[in-house]
């Protein structure tokens, strides 16, 4: 005679661990087209993803939805990252929120965990070792995605501000061996560090002989930064180019003399244009003046 409990596990009453995983997935696969409806459902009643089409919104979600639950049938979540990564590369171009993000899969969780609610609600006891095996492992899923969100984002917005870096101190070709560097903004340490390796790298491609660095636009420098252009221009001499530093100001002719930096080390000119004449000088150009023809 039996009393109902399933026979060969140590614990009366109770199913192994193992086994609640595998019915929880095969629950969510069976249903898997109404869940998915309704996670759309709120996601839109919540007015997250609007940046996305209907179609789009489609195929992203069904692909959300099988991953997550592959994380829950098979525990790894590597697949899941390579997703997620994948995802954000497609959609932070289109102006897709972090919360965005995080909101769609706690919603999807909230679905699930209610699906499942309605399906046990009769035996509470399997009922709260269901949702003691789905949560953790669905805490774990809205981990990973905003995480791998998260570092994506911060991936493109480092690619970004290199880019803005690197339109904002271009290295210039004038003409043969000559090259020009005008910088405009807040020069601080880390775009000093990048103009030196983006000249150094014009010199060398252009086999660059004298340079002009133009400081018109620079608001001011403080001595870290002062440090660093001389540096710069030490750094060009051993590659073979002058610099020719133009464009100061008096409050950064003032700065340079009060911080003590050598002058000694740079050649400066008064503006831009005097600096590309000294240039030529040092290249062997000469300008002359010829007579234009009369032509009435």
């Amino acid at each position: 005679m039996t009393d109902g409990t399933p026979q060969g596990h140590p614990e009366g009453g109770t199913l192994l661990e193992e086994q609640l995983l595998p019915e929880l997935v095969a629950h969510l696969r069976e249903h898997r087209s109404t869940l998915r409806d309704q996670w759309v459902s709120r996601i839109r009643d919540a007015h997250l993803l609007q940046a996305m089409t209907p179609q789009e919104m489609g195929a992203e979600t069904t692909s959300v939805y099988d991953n997550y639950v592959e994380v829950l049938e098979t525990g790894s979540v590597e697949a899941l990252q390579h997703y997620a990564r994948d995802l954000s590369e497609r959609i932070i171009p289109r102006g897709v929120e972090t919360h965005e993000v995080v909101g769609i899969v706690l919603l999807l969780r909230d679905v699930l965990a209610r699906s499942l609610f309605e399906k046990y609600q009769r035996d509470f006891a399997l009922l709260n070792r269901i949702l003691d095996a789905y949560e953790p492992a669905a805490n774990r899923i809205a981990n990973t995605v905003a995480v791998s969100f998260v570092d994506e984002r911060e991936r493109v917005i480092r690619q970004q501000q290199d880019a803005i870096r690197e339109l904002s101190t271009p290295v210039l070709p004038v003409r043969e061996r000559l090259l020009i560097l005008p910088i405009i903004g807040i020069l601080d340490s880390e775009r000093a560090r990048q103009l030196t390796e983006q000249l150094l790298g014009g010199i060398r491609t252009h086999r660059a002989k004298v340079v002009v660095i133009d400081i018109t636009g620079a608001p001011d420098v403080d001595q870290t930064v002062a440090n660093h252009l001389v540096q710069t221009v030490d750094a060009s001499r051993l590659m073979g180019a002058s610099v020719i530093i133009t464009g100061l100001s008096p409050k950064i002719a003032q700065t340079l003399v009060t911080i003590g930096v050598d002058l000694s080390k740079m050649n400066t000119i008064g503006d831009l244009q005097g600096g590309l004449e000294e240039a030529e000088r040092l290249l062997g150009y000469r300008v002359t003046r010829t007579e234009v023809a009369d032509l009435s």
